[in-house]
């Protein structure tokens, strides 16, 4: 079975992650917390998407981000 309520990741692109992490932190934060160029100058979900498909690095602390901002919404 392909059924994973309680992995965050599962079924979410990341251009789900990305647009959730913006409408939750907002760009600034985001860029605070993870300070990457494409959050910092100029920033957009294409441009994003862009970058973090092409660093592994950096997409690691974006879905990383993600899960424990997810975690701590439902309170686990």
């Amino acid at each position: 079975m392909d059924h994973q309520p309680e992995n965050p990741l599962h079924g979410a692109t990341l251009q789900h992650i990305v647009e959730c992490l913006v409408d939750h932190f907002g760009w600034a934060e985001l860029g605070r917390m993870i300070p990457i160029r494409c959050f910092t100058h100029d920033p957009s979900v294409s441009s994003s998407l862009k970058f973090l498909r092409r660093t592994p690095w950096a997409r690691d602390k974006v879905e990383a981000l993600y899960v424990q901002t997810w975690r701590q919404a439902r309170g686990l």
